[in-house]
């Protein structure tokens, strides 16, 4: 298996900024490693929300992550901003693989990626749920041009 390297920004669709703050820093001087799951969840959220097809509120399908992963190339810390990449992987009847990218702002490639899996579920049952159509219009324009 090959060693995970960095990613270029070419790599990734979609991008949205997100500001650290001095509680993300540990005593190390750098951006605690749990943080960046939290980068994850808010560069996909956002997104979702900004594209008109998630209310965390009141919508009727929610995401639940089963599975996440990262790796950390280079240290991020407060008080700068981060570029959040997104690009979606895979896309399954209830599922999604997203891939995010974390860069300093920027720089040309990432300090850290990886990846998280969210299962659509039913807000009330928590049964899983065929993703809805303006949903998958929503993530198709994450999914590279060209797939490999």
């Amino acid at each position: 298996m090959s060693r995970p390297q960095p990613q270029d920004r070419a790599a990734y669709a979609h991008f949205s900024t997100i500001t650290t703050r001095w509680m993300d820093n540990d005593v190390y001087g750098h951006v605690n490693n749990v943080t960046y799951y939290s980068y994850f969840d808010t560069a996909v959220n956002r997104y979702l929300i900004e594209a008109g097809v998630l209310d965390i509120h009141a919508g009727p399908v929610i995401g639940l992550v089963i599975e996440t992963h990262c790796n950390y190339f280079a240290p991020l810390a407060f008080p700068r901003n981060v570029e959040a990449g997104i690009r979606v992987a895979h896309i399954g009847k209830s599922s999604v693989r997203y891939e995010i990218g974390l860069f300093e702002a920027g720089e040309s490639q990432t300090a850290a990626c990886g990846h998280f899996v969210h299962v659509y579920v039913d807000r009330e049952t928590r049964r899983p749920v065929a993703l809805p159509d303006d949903f998958l219009a929503a993530l198709q324009r994450l999914q590279p041009a060209n797939p490999t």
